[in-house]
């Protein structure tokens, strides 16, 4: 995770900053559920839950933040 998006993820539960990072590698929620043994709608509430801590409002934003760029 770069040094901006680990910067972001600090504020974040343990398995808020897990969800955020599969999602910065491009993983589906469907991935995420598999890799971290969660429902897929244990997925998409700890992703809401990070859309609201980081201000952000998708996904996309997330990715944004990975690669070092302001979310609009």
């Amino acid at each position: 995770v770069p040094a901006a998006a680990s910067d972001a993820l600090d504020g974040l539960a343990s398995m808020e900053r897990q969800v955020a990072s599969l999602v910065m590698e491009g993983a589906t929620n469907r991935e995420i559920a598999g890799r971290l043994f969660i429902s897929v709608k244990t997925v998409e509430a700890t992703l809401t839950r990070v859309y609201r801590k980081l201000g952000i409002r998708s996904r996309v934003d997330i990715v944004r933040l990975a690669a070092g760029r302001r979310t609009q």
